[in-house]
Formats: structure tokens, sequence, C-alpha cells
């Protein structure tokens, strides 16, 4: 199978997650937008959803689905979003699209955090994809030597060849260099730096189920 192919094949899956009558979590990116697609056909046993980005905000609009504010919602029975990274504890690294504080927010409001990825995600230690940090603009060149301490390498992630703002009207850090054995220290190490908004480790909101998408069909693992 292609990736797309298995990106389908999780997003469909994940509608067996989804609870009848409630507000679902929704996050962002590729494979995200195919389980958007996938729950088009089921809008009308649904709430509504909290989104975390505006990309996915107006793919949910588009398709019928009221989106709600997150505080118009107490909690959430699920959150659906994909990964950058995921490992054998459930441990992740997100923020390839941007969006990690958001996600993170809505993570925090779920009961449950189900992850949909495709198998190239499934990683035995956290760190080969660029680490995704977002940041006061104000704290960059602070941040950046924080990181070469912990033996990393942070880029400005641009965009038009200027530094990509985010929804949030922050910048985001790309870190490499790092082999994260302890995703949990980590986290909670980097988020009380001045300046940083969230860091991409999401380990403290990380996932109960992934969904991921094989050769063979789509692996459930439970953490």
């Amino acid at each position: 199978m292609t990736q797309d192919e298995l990106k389908t094949l999780v997003g469909r899956a994940a509608l067996n997650y989804v609870p009848l009558g409630e507000v679902v979590g929704v996050g962002t990116g590729s494979t995200v937008n195919r389980f958007i697609e996938a729950l088009a056909t089921m809008k009308d046993q649904i709430r509504g959803a909290v989104s975390s980005s505006v990309a996915s905000t107006e793919r949910l609009r588009a398709i019928g689905i009221r989106v709600f504010d997150a505080n118009e919602v107490e909690d959430l029975a699920v959150y659906i979003d994909g990964a950058d990274e995921i490992d054998g504890r459930g441990c992740m690294i997100k923020g390839g699209g941007a969006a990690l504080t958001r996600e993170k927010i809505v993570a925090a409001q779920s009961r449950r955090f189900v992850c949909i990825a495709d198998d190239s995600k499934r990683v035995d230690m956290l760190g080969k994809f660029p680490l995704p940090v977002e940041i006061v603009p104000m704290a960059t060149q602070r941040i950046v030597r924080q990181f070469a301490a912990l033996g990393g390498t942070a880029r400005v992630r641009l965009k038009d060849g200027q530094p990509l703002v985010t929804d949030n009207g922050q910048h985001i850090l790309d870190v490499t260099g790092l082999a994260i054995r302890d995703p949990l220290a980590f986290e909670t190490e980097v988020n009380q730096w001045p300046g940083v908004v969230t860091v991409g480790v999401f380990a403290q909101q990380k996932a109960a189920v992934c969904l991921l998408g094989t050769s063979g069909g789509v692996q459930v693992l439970n953490f």
C-alpha cells in the first residue's frame, strides 16, 4: 500500500472510536484530513467537534460539522490526531504541521487520545524527526543556546523565506540531534524554559491507543 492508502485506512478505522452523540476532538495534518473525510459519513451522529487548528476547522465546517470553541465544552471523550513519531509507550513527537500548542490543549481536554499513523512513524526512541517547539520570538536565540547545551541544533522554521507564524502568532524552532530517552522528563524540563510556549513532546498527553497503518492492515497498539 502507498502511504496515502495507509492514511486513508487508519482514518476510516478511527471512526470506531468516535462516540455517538458527543463532541469529538480533531487534530491536524494529512492523516487527520483522511479522518475528517471519513467523519463526513457520520456527521449527523455527533454533536460536533473541537479542532486544534484553523485548517482543520475549515475542513470540518466545509463538510457540515459544527466546530465548538474549546471553552464551550467541558471535556471530550476522545481526541483523534496523528503523530510525527510514536514510541512503544505511546509518547509522541508532534508539531510538523505547526499546530502543537492547540493540539496539546485539546489532548489535555480529552479523556482518551487515539493516535492515527502509518507504520513509518513508529520508533524505538523519539528524536529522529526534528522536534518542533513553539516559542515567543524574543526568546529565540537564548532557547537555541539551551538546546545546543543538550546537543541539539535548533533552527527557526521558515515559510516563504520568513519565520513561520503559528495560529497563535508565535514562531517554531525545529530541533535536530536529540535522543529523547525519557520523554516525560524532557517535556517537563523544556516546558519550564522562559519563552517556550509548547514543546512538541507529548508524554503528559500521550496516546492511549495507536491505529497503525501497515501493509497487513490496521495494527491496534494499546498503551
